[in-house]
């Protein structure tokens, strides 16, 4: 199978998982997966970047099992995150202490700058106290082409960052983000618009 193209679920709850239904979070082939992701977080994690750079993408390409392409993806060490379901364009950067919960898809366009300790969340839970003693959610997170997301930064459940956006250091993001804006604040809100160059760097 090419790089990027999607695999089918391979349990019944993953399947609810990836379609942002209710899950089981204890179903084995869940459980086995993080556990599989663990591993290869453990292994980068050992690795000095732009060194070992080659061997940090091949770790991320048998992470995602080939449901993503990896070029030129340089993501520094320490680095979490709980699955496989990332997915990166070209050219993303990922400073140190970054977590992402990919229970859900969480994709990448190109050209994304992450500064440090971000932390995109695409897992959540029930409101329902009693649903929520035993199912858990996830909702799919997008951020667009030349994205910059400052230090700090919490990126909620369900959000789409436009192509270009900017999300100030320290702010959590709780609503989608057009294109072309600077978001900061708890919770982000747009604070400017961005007239953006045509000129090619």
């Amino acid at each position: 199978m090419s790089p990027g193209a999607e695999h089918a679920p391979e349990s019944e709850e993953e399947a609810l998982m990836l379609a942002g239904k209710p899950y089981l979070a204890s179903d084995q082939h869940l459980v086995n997966l993080r556990a599989r992701c663990r591993k290869y977080i453990q292994k980068y994690n050992t690795l000095i970047i732009p060194d070992q750079l080659e061997e940090a993408t091949e770790l991320l390409k048998e992470l995602t099992e080939g449901r993503t392409a990896v070029e030129k993806v340089f993501i520094e060490p320490p680095f979490r995150c709980d699955g496989r379901n990332l997915r990166f364009g070209k050219n993303v950067y990922m400073n140190f202490g970054c977590v992402i919960l990919d229970c859900a898809k969480v994709t990448f366009g190109d050209n994304v700058l992450l500064a440090p300790n971000v932390q995109i969340y695409a897992a959540t839970h029930p409101l329902d106290h009693i649903e929520r003693r035993g199912r858990e959610l996830a909702y799919e997170i997008t951020i667009g082409d030349d994205v910059w997301i400052g230090g700090g930064a919490i990126i909620l459940p369900g959000v789409t960052i436009g192509s270009r956006s900017v999300v100030g250091a320290g702010s959590v993001v709780t609503k989608s983000v057009p294109e072309d804006v600077v978001v900061a604040g708890n919770p982000a809100r747009v604070i400017r618009h961005i007239k953006q160059s045509t000129t090619a760097a």
